[in-house]
């Protein structure tokens, strides 16, 4: 078995050059690479295009990289909660392509699964078909998207083993599975790092033939972005 284990959050990020992009786990702040973000923000690369569903808040994941300029373009669905995105955006410093959930979604999947094309009925006849390939199936109208792939995907699972398998929990494994796929070289931090042979087949979620590195991260703050209490009586 191929161990695939790295020191830390810093040598996996260390080769991240000027221009390249990302894609970003998590979804909201729920199953970022808190550490591997927090290695780019050591490393100062800058020009980045990140691929995430959302960017961060303020002061925390994604967000902590745009105030620092490193991200040239973001290519994100949910960007409601950083009002520093809202900023660049207007100020016309940040380049954005925001696309519906759905489709992003697909577009990593499709990135993943060598599928260059796909048709899908999300946005047609609003700004995001302008320039875009329509065609009918069934009486209704299609646009077709393209895949979409990365230079390096950033994941972060709550187990893995040293041969790069991987296991997330809840949430965590709604973008990024998809993400490890669609990388060139896919970077996994995990909460825990066991030795090859320890995880159960069967719960396997994203196989180590997809991951390059993988390392075990610590101090891991896991934000909720809008934290709802129920009022006293």
């Amino acid at each position: 078995m191929i161990n695939k284990q790295i020191k830390d959050a810093d040598e996996a990020v260390s080769d991240i050059h000027e221009g390249a992009t990302l894609m970003i786990g998590g979804f909201g702040l729920s199953g970022i690479p808190e550490n591997s973000i927090s290695a780019l923000l050591r490393s100062g690369v800058s020009g980045l295009t990140c691929i995430s569903n959302n960017a961060g808040v303020d002061d925390f994941g994604i967000g902590l990289m745009l105030k620092t300029r490193q991200v040239k373009k973001m290519i994100s669905s949910y960007v409601g909660e950083n009002a520093e995105f809202e900023r660049q955006l207007l100020a016309g410093e940040l380049e954005v392509d925001l696309i519906p959930q759905g489709t992003l979604a697909e577009r990593i999947r499709a990135g993943g699964a060598g599928i260059p094309a796909f048709f899908t009925p999300a946005g047609y006849g609003t700004e995001v078909a302008e320039g875009k390939e329509t065609r009918e199936f069934d009486c209704k109208m299609y646009l077709m998207e393209s895949w979409l792939r990365a230079d390096f995907a950033i994941v972060k699972a709550w187990k893995g083993d040293t041969s790069g398998n991987l296991i997330f929990k809840g949430t965590a494994r709604n973008f990024n599975p998809m993400m490890a796929a669609a990388g060139k070289i896919t970077i996994a931090e995990v909460e825990e790092l066991v030795p090859a042979g320890e995880l159960d087949p069967n719960q396997i979620h994203t196989p180590g033939i997809y991951v390059q590195r993988i390392f075990e991260g610590k101090n891991y703050e896991k934000r909720i972005e809008q934290r709802t209490v129920a009022e006293k009586d």
